[in-house]
């Protein structure tokens, strides 16, 4: 049986939007196209990973990524064949699953070199990866004005080929930061000191070697690693940034990241859905709720919604948010409990069973992440990422 409370995922819309952003990449690339990864990590932002994999595979998809083994391993078991690169930090990690599970690591610390190194070894494997440069975040990433330090040892491991170069943007989502710009120089000024140490590490690898590979291929897997550093908000905001391949989360899912905008006619494909399961009268100077945070001024009407703060629903939206009934909106009251919400439908002729919209569309009205984000003073992320699992994901395709 399927709780009243369920998340209705649109297969087709994300579809669209994973094409509507590769036709754009293509129209508006000054030189060369750059190629996609679709970011399907923290269960595809709440969507669930497995189903919204498949999906973007399906459309095109060559290059999903995901934030540690243990989501590659599951995206595997789904049946994905796309690459997989995991972004994740993996120097305390069972690097098993990168083997077993043919996934990309990032490296980003000396640490996680010389375990990746150890395993490849181990396992008398070679395996591609992608370097991450810290350019001013200050999270995962070797340094970008220490790299001729940290990086020789790196390029020259025997059984590591570097695939890509990459670095994560602070600041993409805030317009007036400078930091964007100076991250953007680093970066770029990091990709010619490491174009310039490889070609130092190649006699290192042809060394290391001889007895596994020919001195030609351990040259070329230095040679030409490609480069990606833009999320859904740099891509909207900076074409100079999309180098290789640009890295869609939040947009594939149809939403633009706050405070940005875009023309690109996305949809969001996620719907939060839920029924009225009691109604109850409130007289006048009556509270609702724990804490009696609502006070009713005159007789009211208040509906019973079973979604709660179990099911990811913040208490900050009592007094805030609202839902949809009867396509008018009705005010969360009170305060959200585990399993349920008080919506106020004074003078809305409702009754158990009636259709309430949390997150989407209903008759001329519409509530969408980003407002609800707004009314608590969040981010769009979080608010999808927190739909909690006992609720129920159903998903749609008309193919």
């Amino acid at each position: 049986m399927i709780r009243p409370t369920v998340a209705r995922i649109d297969l087709d819309a994300l579809k669209s939007n994973y094409r509507l952003i590769v036709d754009a990449l293509a129209e508006d690339a000054a030189v060369r196209t750059p190629g996609v990864i679709a970011v399907v990590k923290a269960n595809a932002y709440g969507h669930g990973a497995a189903q919204v994999a498949l999906a973007l595979e399906d459309a095109g998809a060559d290059l999903l990524a995901c934030a540690d083994i243990e989501e590659g391993a599951a995206l595997r078991a789904a049946g994905v064949r796309a690459d997989i690169l995991v972004f994740g930090a993996l120097s305390v990690s069972d690097l098993d699953g990168l083997f077993d599970c043919r996934l990309t690591p990032t490296i980003s610390t000396p640490g996680a070199a010389h375990a990746v190194q150890a395993a490849a070894e181990k396992y008398k494997q070679r395996i591609r990866y992608h370097l991450k440069i810290d350019t001013g975040m200050n999270r995962l990433g070797f340094r970008f004005d220490n790299l001729r330090r940290t990086l020789p040892e790196l390029l020259a491991s025997p059984n590591l080929d570097l695939e890509a170069i990459y670095t994560h943007f602070a600041t993409a989502d805030e317009p007036e930061s400078p930091l964007f710009n100076e991250q953007r120089l680093r970066f770029e000024t990091a990709q010619s000191e490491i174009s310039d140490l490889s070609r130092g590490a190649g006699g290192d690898r042809r060394e290391n070697n001889r007895s596994a590979v020919s001195a030609d291929s351990a040259v070329s897997s230095l040679s030409s690693p490609y480069v990606h550093a833009a999320n859904s908000a740099a891509l909207l905001r900076d074409s100079r940034v999309w180098y290789d391949r640009v890295r869609p989360g939040l947009l594939l899912y149809g939403i633009v990241p706050p405070p940005l905008a875009s023309t690109l006619p996305l949809t969001p494909i996620m719907t939060l859905g839920s029924r009225i399961v009691a109604v109850k009268g409130v007289r006048a100077d009556e509270g609702v709720g724990y804490g009696v945070r609502f006070t009713a001024e005159q007789p009211a009407t208040i509906a019973i919604v079973p979604a709660g703060y179990a099911d990811g629903l913040d208490l900050r939206l009592a007094g805030r948010g609202s839902v949809l009934i009867r396509g008018r909106r009705a005010p969360i009251v009170g305060s959200v409990c585990m399993d349920m919400l008080m919506a106020d439908v004074t003078g809305l002729d409702v009754s158990p069973g009636d259709e309430v919209v949390i997150i989407g569309s209903q008759g001329a009205d519409r509530i969408d992440v980003r407002e609800m984000a707004a009314q608590i003073g969040t981010i769009p992320y979080e608010i999808l990422c927190r739909i909690g699992s006992r609720i129920e994901r159903v998903y749609e395709t008309a193919t």
